[in-house]
């Protein structure tokens, strides 16, 4: 039989920016997918919860993150570095990365999104260390199920070491070769590509200083033979367009233009330097952007120009990025970051709660390849975020409830999060990993991993 939920007397209920809100109804679940909504519905169900001081939303989306970094939080060494800086000394520390080491840093990552109102995410893995001897993917799809949380990782890669003019050092890449067969074989063993699948699989090559222009190339020809979508870094940096500049003699989204890495399939994490020109081929090729706000005013990497894409019809998502540039994996935070940093260069009506809500909802799903992911309506999948606002935080806020947890509050958790029909946050608490433990252990690995 299927399990059902009903959240009863809803406060506010944001269903999509198309369809608006609604207050005081009941929103009933049944098996995956949300049933119906309407006032004073009479439904039986295996659980009841009240939400009647409580702002019901569809679950955030996150479309750019890499777990791994969990471990590497707040280092004293880099927390005034600039990205190339900081990426050249951790990856002295990631390349001891091991199977303990990945498989509770995604704990506690996913941990983090789903406790700030996230459903969905992915991960950009694309560091694979030489003494690593278990499936790292497998890992990662091991801890999505342990806690509940719907996955579509990629299958990151870095081929261009140091000796051969790249970043990262010779032992956290691996051959052309290497790459493709193992990029073959987890879409294969992993990729689902049913309505609300659980588990998806993405292509994404690290970056343009960290791989060749072949693997580039192959890597196109591998995801659009299976049907996956592709992902890497762009124009996060001035330093990267230099890089590219120098090594390619072109600028990166020439780069990715050249190699047929452009297109309603790809998605680029950051783009913060984009000309004019590059902006209107974006739109022109359906290309979408992963928009990391925190990580980018932790970095000092800039502005990306989100009113200007927004307006030319480039879907922008929303993304936490890694730990070690955000230190945290705060969702919602992403959220208010995302709308207050556009407010810096183009003034207070830059962008509105609709835009920021749509970005990190349906626009994150559409970039991930989910059609029915990131509203409330029947039908769709019943993956949903519940913030209680009934607390001293909130007090004269509720003028206008959505806005009210963007605007106000200091707390970011969630009461409720919910995904594929199951209560995977249950009153502020993870339902699938014991807490305190998972503190205890990540403790004990980022200890150990700096002392390698």
């Amino acid at each position: 039989m299927m399990s059902s939920i009903l959240l009863k007397n809803c406060f506010h209920i944001f269903q999509s920016v198309e369809t608006g809100s609604r207050q005081g109804e009941d929103i009933s679940i049944r098996g995956n997918r949300i049933e119906q909504i309407g006032a004073g519905l009479n439904v039986t169900a295996d659980r009841v919860i009240d939400c009647a001081t409580c702002v019901v939303v569809p679950g955030f989306v996150n479309t750019h993150h890499h777990f791994f970094q969990t471990l590497t939080r707040n280092l004293p060494a880099v927390q005034n570095a600039e990205l190339f800086d900081w990426l050249t000394y951790l990856y002295t520390i990631w390349q001891h990365l091991d199977e303990e080491a990945v498989y509770h840093s995604s704990l506690v990552a996913m941990a983090e999104l789903l406790k700030t109102g996230c459903t969905t995410s992915t991960d950009h893995h694309y560091l694979y260390p030489r003494t690593f001897t278990g499936d790292l993917m497998a890992t990662q799809f091991a801890a999505a199920d342990q806690l509940g949380l719907r996955f579509a990782p990629t299958r990151g890669s870095m081929s261009l070491s140091q000796k051969d003019g790249g970043l990262p050092p010779d032992s956290v890449v691996q051959d052309p070769e290497e790459i493709m067969a193992d990029c073959e074989r987890v879409i294969r063993g992993f990729h689902d590509e049913s309505e609300l699948a659980m588990h998806k699989v993405m292509i994404a090559p690290c970056s343009p200083f960290s791989v060749t222009e072949d693997l580039l190339r192959d890597t196109v020809k591998l995801a659009r033979r299976h049907g996956v979508r592709l992902h890497t870094h762009l124009a996060e940096t001035r330093d990267e367009n230099d890089f590219c500049q120098k090594f390619y003699r072109r600028r990166p989204l020439a780069l990715m233009a050249d190699c047929d890495f452009l297109g309603e399939d790809v998605s680029l994490a950051h783009g913060i330097y984009f000309n004019d020109d590059e902006l209107r081929q974006l739109a022109r090729t359906g290309t979408a952007i992963a928009h990391c706000p925190t990580s980018n005013m932790r970095l000092g990497s800039g502005i990306c120009r989100v009113k200007e894409m927004l307006a030319q019809d480039i879907n922008v998502a929303l993304a936490v990025d890694g730990s070690a540039s955000n230190d945290s994996s705060d969702m919602l935070g992403e959220i208010r970051n995302a709308l207050l940093l556009q407010r810096v260069n183009y003034g207070a009506d830059a962008l509105t709660v609709d835009d920021v809500l749509q970005m990190a909802t349906v626009n994150g799903a559409r970039l991930l390849n989910f059609d029915k992911v990131g509203r409330i309506e029947p039908g769709w999948a019943a993956d949903v975020a519940v913030f209680d606002v009934g607390k001293l935080e909130y007090s004269g806020s509720l003028a206008d409830p959505l806005a009210a947890i963007i605007f106000a509050g200091y707390n970011h958790e969630a009461a409720y999060t919910i995904v594929n029909g199951k209560v995977v946050v249950d009153n502020g608490r993870l339902t699938g990993f014991d807490e305190t433990e998972l503190m205890r252990r990540c403790n004990r690995i980022a200890a150990e991993l700096l002392r390698r």
